[in-house]
């Protein structure tokens, strides 16, 4: 079994690579990027059964900083 955890900065939360992105593409002629806020993806190849709640205690102790960041399990 699969799975994607879909990894952000929650709102409010500074995003030093996110304001970088939007200043590089401003400076190769996109125009009208207001913002962008980065993340990541963490591909899990889990075994089959593996709920949702192990996956949740995953991010909770491992994968995401739960103080600045929010996930989004989704199970493939």
């Amino acid at each position: 079994m699969k799975a994607k955890v879909h990894v952000m900065l929650k709102n409010g939360v500074l995003d030093p690579q996110g304001e970088a992105i939007r200043h590089a593409l401003g400076s190769l002629g996109f125009d009208g990027v207001n913002g962008v806020r980065q993340g990541k993806v963490i591909e899990l190849d889990l075994a089959d059964g593996t709920d949702e709640a192990t996956i949740n205690q995953m991010c909770d102790k491992l994968l995401a900083n739960t103080v600045i960041e929010s996930y989004r399990v989704e199970v493939l």
